[in-house]
């Protein structure tokens, strides 16, 4: 095949992966795994022991526990909120470094919908 690295190129597949996972949550694939493990805060759940070793490594690169890589993911993918309808408020790294629902946990426990996205807050229903 003419690869050198294999075990970068399989990080940087697996980053495909993930990518793809955030951006095209129509796609076949995205709804065939949230059918499978379902969804929490607007992004597929994490595999658990019955999981595919192949999900589990995703989320092991959407995490950033890849050995020797460290955060490479999450330190190279931001986010834009634009018009705020594809930005969870708690879930995705919007203001900062850091998750909201870290930042704020007690409000987060407060709060009646956790999974609002960033356009709806504040309006009233």
């Amino acid at each position: 095949m003419g690869v050198k690295r294999v075990g970068a190129f399989n990080l940087s597949l697996l980053g495909k992966w993930c990518w793809r996972m955030l951006v095209d949550k129509k796609g076949l694939w995205f709804r065939v795994l949230k059918a499978r493990y379902g969804v929490v805060g607007g992004r597929i759940r994490e595999g658990d022991k019955h999981a595919s070793i192949w999900w589990n490594m995703i989320g092991r690169v959407s995490e950033g526990i890849c050995e020797g890589v460290g955060r490479w993911f999450d330190e190279n993918v931001r986010r834009e909120v634009g018009n705020g309808r594809n930005t969870l408020l708690w879930y995705d790294t919007w203001i900062g470094d850091t998750l909201l629902r870290f930042q704020f946990p007690r409000l987060f426990e407060l709060a009646v919908e956790n999974e609002s996205k960033v356009e709806g807050v504040g309006v009233g229903r």
